[in-house]
């Protein structure tokens, strides 16, 4: 699956640091065969991939759209379809499916987001759904939009 993490209060906390767990989680996917990437509201974060020693585990680095998400994919360079979505934000989760995690913004002893969302990746992947209530399978617009446009890529 193409795995799409967005940056700002995702997996960077306003402290410039690191969600907990965000390292080895990118890992584990890429070993489980899956395509990691990255995106932000905020434009292409390159500097926060390099920073935080990402760079092994991330196929690309993209600017989010932001409003009819789907549609304008093609316009910031995305030339794969998310499968999977991470992000603090409902709106883009409900639109492609994925995982809705709290929003980060600095270090907490108790944080196991990324663990779950690994969790729900795997379930998604075996088993085509997952039991856990942050995830939300993709809304069917994003099927009908995409179905012309991004025909097998999906």
């Amino acid at each position: 699956m193409n795995v799409f993490f967005d940056v700002d209060y995702t997996i960077l906390g306003t402290d410039y640091e690191l969600r907990a767990g965000t390292a080895d989680t990118f890992c584990r996917l890429v070993a489980d065969g899956h395509e990691v990437h990255v995106w932000s509201g905020e434009g292409e974060r390159h500097e926060v991939v390099r920073d935080l020693a990402l760079e092994p585990y991330v196929s690309g680095v993209y600017e989010k759209p932001i409003g009819d998400d789907v549609r304008r994919l093609g316009d910031f360079g995305i030339a794969c379809v998310p499968d999977f979505v991470v992000d603090d934000d409902p709106g883009i989760v409900a639109v492609f499916g994925g995982f809705h995690v709290s929003a980060f913004y600095s270090k907490a002893t108790d944080d196991d987001e990324m663990e779950q969302i690994y969790r729900t990746i795997c379930d998604v992947t075996e088993q085509g759904w997952s039991s856990n209530a942050r995830w939300r399978p993709r809304h069917a617009e994003f099927e009908r939009i995409s179905a012309g446009r991004y025909r097998g890529r999906l």
